[in-house]
């Protein structure tokens, strides 16, 4: 599904911050106010510069219409669009006594500069990471995030093929043998991994080209690759652990996608125990009570024939709530699935699956390893995402 990207139109002379503030400042847009900066940490002042387009500014992004996907370029990055997501999800089984853990690897590319800008230093690509790991020993995200201009060291997301690389967070594909490979050494834990293919490339939507709202307009560039088989070390607390598991990458790049009337989405990714995979997600809507804008879903089988499913025959129902004691947000962590005569389930690992990321991307989203289950029983595991139960999402 589609991530929050922080999108913005800066000359930014430097921009390098990770968790803890940053430690150089920018050569920020006019609009701020003077009596409004001391309030501000200098992440803060950093991202609502980002947020600020800069005067004279205007936006001229490739549209998103109807064509094939070529790859290997395609799972490179895409610079002229304005924004692009890597996003690997997963589950990982350890020794027989560990509970099994859920993590996340995002890499959000986004356009900035729009305007001629003849200085060396001007950002025309930001770069932005998510890392977490879902423990229900821990009870609650280990979470890491990082936000850099492209060029500045090893900042880049390359086109060509999945090659993309914040300070010493690395995450590529081997384009011989199709494997994935992410070496994210974090605040509180360290996880390096690769993700072998099992099957092909899931093309969303129509051939790759995915609806996102009522008008044509608001739709991605969108695939998935199901059923990657990981290996995993995880270090953490004084000690390493290898694991194994099951993950779940998407690759999406768009110019426009979000109704102006949109609240946010739910999302699932699923792998099915039998090699099938599921994608769903629905765009709500702001107004309360109102009817989702747009709702999809795709089933395919383990042989590969693909099933997809129109809006009027997909939807999700709440089952379980749990509110957040950071930011109040009601989170509908258990959901029911319809897609079209077959009915899910999902369950989360844990509940506290929320994952702030105002200081990077701007947003608070729930992220969350979930079991799939059908008649009430599990068929499969996967990820729930949800956004806008804080605030609309802005894209």
């Amino acid at each position: 599904m589609i991530r929050q990207a922080t999108t913005a139109f800066a000359d930014l002379s430097q921009v390098s911050c990770s968790a803890a503030p940053c430690n150089t400042l920018a050569q920020f847009p006019r609009p701020f106010l003077p009596h409004a900066l001391p309030m501000l940490t200098r992440r803060q002042w950093l991202i609502a510069a980002l947020a600020a387009p800069a005067a004279g500014a205007a936006a001229s992004y490739p549209p998103v219409v109807p064509h094939a996907l070529a790859f290997p370029h395609d799972y490179g990055a895409h610079p002229d669009f304005r924004l692009e997501w890597w996003y690997l999800t997963g589950w990982l089984e350890g020794h027989r006594a560990d509970p099994a853990i859920g993590f996340q690897i995002t890499f959000f590319r986004t356009r900035l500069d729009l305007s001629p800008n003849p200085s060396a230093l001007a950002a025309h690509q930001l770069v932005i990471a998510h890392a977490a790991i879902a423990d229900p020993r821990a009870g609650q995200l280990l979470t890491d995030e990082r936000i850099a201009r492209a060029g500045l060291g090893a900042v880049f997301a390359r086109a060509g093929d999945t090659d993309l690389a914040l300070d010493r967070w690395r995450f590529s594909r081997d384009a011989a043998s199709g494997v994935y490979r992410g070496e994210i050494p974090a605040r509180d834990f360290q996880l390096s991994l690769t993700a072998r293919p099992t099957q092909p490339v899931l093309l969303q939507g129509r051939a790759g080209w995915s609806r996102k709202g009522p008008l044509p307009a608001q739709a991605s560039y969108y695939y998935s690759e199901p059923q990657l088989a990981v290996m995993a070390q995880v270090r953490r607390d004084g000690r390493s652990e290898s694991r194994h598991g099951i993950a779940w990458l998407d690759h999406e790049w768009s110019s426009s996608l979000l109704d102006p009337r949109a609240a946010g989405w739910d999302w699932i990714g699923m792998n099915l125990a039998d090699g099938s995979a599921l994608t769903a997600f629905q765009m709500r809507a702001q107004a309360p009570g109102t009817a989702p804008l747009w709702s999809y879903a795709a089933l395919r089988a383990p042989g590969g024939a693909v099933q997809t499913f129109a809006p009027e025959q997909v939807s999700f129902t709440p089952t379980a709530t749990w509110i957040s004691p950071r930011t109040r947000a009601t989170w509908p962590v258990a959901q029911s699935l319809r897609v079209g005569r077959r009915r899910f389930e999902t369950r989360p690992l844990m509940p506290d699956q929320e994952l702030d990321s105002r200081r990077t991307s701007g947003a608070v989203y729930w992220e969350g390893a979930s079991t799939l289950l059908e008649a009430g029983q599990p068929v499969g595991r996967g990820y729930l995402e949800m956004t806008g139960y804080v605030a609309p999402i802005q894209l």
